[in-house]
């Protein structure tokens, strides 16, 4: 059945993970390269679920309205698996990431959200394109430079990539088999086989390992292979958004868990916070001790840590990795009674889930803004404050 074409079929709603529904002979097919509305010949690419099977729209008898062609000559089924709307026009990809984030809050919260997708406009972006500060490169099997199919290790040769802030640099020697592109301030540096080498003059700290970053005022080292938000404007946005929904005072305590490098903390101890972050890699709290030498951080996983802490805060910043907090840290946090929280998150699935371990116990979703820092995948950031229900609202 792999690699078969089925259809003629007319393609459902979009759905959660870059694709939409589409049902053949009463199996739903979670059909790549689509959109709802369309009708579609189907290549099957998995049918290793019994409930489901997965496929790839190869042919559109009837195309949306919304359907352009996609900028890249790299995208599409079969190709590179980095993006999952490139077909789709850019006001209408943030449509189609409203709906995802919509039914996922009323369906695994049950709470109802009206808000919109938020376009972040910034200078290095242009058609959905160059904001990808992050590349991971692969050679092939004839040593040229590419990118990875759809949830596959086979490399596809690309020579330009639409999302990335920089292209394939020119690499000297051979024999290397991955390289991790770094763009700051416009500038890049690689880091080839794990070794950090200089290209165009990069911000760089050879001994430490580390590339700056700025966002609010602030700079901030991190390391070469750490973790920093890929879209140039989603720090100084995401920032910007936490501060405006906590709207802190100064003499207040915070707890900032999954802290990383120290990008809240920051913010927060310049407004006068008192703040305590939480880290479970040691080298990211190294960096931010150094990044906010006002704050105090603590290597852990938050899950365990947060029995050792503070029975008391007045408010919390939450910035979990992609599966989320889940119900034991987010009932460690309520339990200690802030006067609001702000959520984080780079997936809506995982949001909703904790969202509702919340209002379960009585607290109340105050604000919930989602933004484009992600054009041409299905990928979406979400800011979400809570307040308790029994507390007076801004």
């Amino acid at each position: 059945m792999i690699n078969s074409v089925i259809g003629p079929v007319e393609v459902g709603p979009v759905a959660h993970g870059g694709h939409c529904v589409a049902r053949h002979d009463g199996r739903v097919v979670f059909t790549r390269h689509a959109l709802p509305g369309e009708q579609v010949m189907i290549r099957i690419t998995d049918t290793s679920h019994e409930r489901y099977w997965s496929g790839d729209a190869v042919e559109i008898l009837q195309p949306a309205p919304e359907r352009v062609e996609a900028p890249c000559r790299f995208s599409g089924p079969g190709l590179c698996g980095g993006c999952d709307f490139q077909h789709v026009e850019l006001s209408h990809q943030r449509e189609l990431k409203r709906r995802v984030v919509a039914e996922q809050l009323t369906r695994l919260a049950g709470f109802d959200w009206s808000g919109v997708v938020e376009e972040v406009p910034h200078p290095m972006v242009a058609n959905g394109g160059g904001w990808r500060t992050r590349m991971q490169w692969h050679a092939d099997e004839s040593g040229r430079w590419g990118l990875r199919a759809h949830h596959s290790h086979r490399v596809i040769a690309v020579d330009d990539c639409h999302i990335a802030a920089d292209g394939l640099p020119e690499i000297s020697g051979t024999g290397q088999q991955a390289v991790t592109v770094l763009a700051a301030h416009g500038e890049t540096a690689l880091l080839v086989d794990g070794e950090l080498r200089t290209h165009t003059g990069a911000v760089h700290d050879q001994l430490q390992r580390t590339i700056t970053q700025e966002a609010h005022g602030r700079s901030y080292a991190v390391a070469d292979d750490g973790f920093w938000q890929v879209h140039p404007a989603a720090a100084e946005i995401l920032v910007a958004a936490v501060l405006d929904g906590l709207a802190p005072q100064a003499g207040e305590r915070a707890l900032d868990l999954y802290c990383g490098v120290g990008l809240f903390a920051g913010a927060l101890h310049d407004r006068g916070v008192r703040v305590h972050g939480v880290e479970g890699g040691r080298r990211a709290v190294e960096l931010a001790r150094r990044n906010v030498p006002g704050a105090r951080f603590t290597v852990g996983r938050v899950e365990r840590t947060m029995r050792t802490l503070a029975k008391r805060a007045d408010l919390v910043v939450l910035d979990p990795p992609r599966k989320g907090a889940g119900r034991a840290v987010m009932r460690e946090v309520l339990a200690r009674r802030p006067r609001a929280i702000a959520y984080v998150a780079c997936d809506p699935a995982a949001l909703a889930r904790d969202l509702r371990t919340a209002t379960d116990a009585g607290w109340q979703v105050s604000e919930l803004r989602a933004f484009d820092l992600f054009p041409m995948t299905h990928h979406v950031e979400c800011v979400a404050v809570l307040t308790r229900a029994d507390a007076e609202t801004r």
